[in-house]
């Protein structure tokens, strides 16, 4: 795992996603933003989302606590290091997708592009 030593902690028990599209969506993110610390959180959101299986056939009780645990430790990196207009325009993100997936309807967007433009809430 090629990862800088200030993002290892955040990590923990997750390293086995690394390599199965974290290190992908954290590069995705990373030229967006001043902090690599956000472009963590959201793709830690993002593989949250989708090992949740939202909108989608539901996944398996393991799977669906590996993408709590990602979800949780993203929205805690933003509540430490997010100002408050990204964390909000986080919250909204997740929400646009659920009420889609609740309501059997499409995305507005991928998750990822409702990401990005959530972490350009601040500019």
């Amino acid at each position: 795992m090629s990862v800088e030593v200030a993002l290892e902690p955040e990590l923990d028990r997750l390293e086995a996603l690394w390599s199965d599209g974290l290190a992908d969506a954290y590069q995705a993110y990373l030229p967006g933003v001043d902090q690599p610390k956000l472009a963590l959180a959201a793709a830690l959101i993002e593989v949250g989302v989708r090992l949740q299986g939202l909108g989608g056939r539901a996944a398996p009780p393991t799977t669906l606590l590996v993408g709590d645990l990602c979800l949780a430790r993203g929205s805690r990196i933003l509540a430490d290091h997010a100002p408050l207009a990204v964390q909000v325009a986080f919250a909204r993100a997740i929400e646009s997708l659920s009420s889609a997936a609740a309501a059997e309807e499409p995305a507005p967007a991928s998750t990822r592009e409702l990401l990005l433009q959530s972490l350009g809430a601040a500019r």
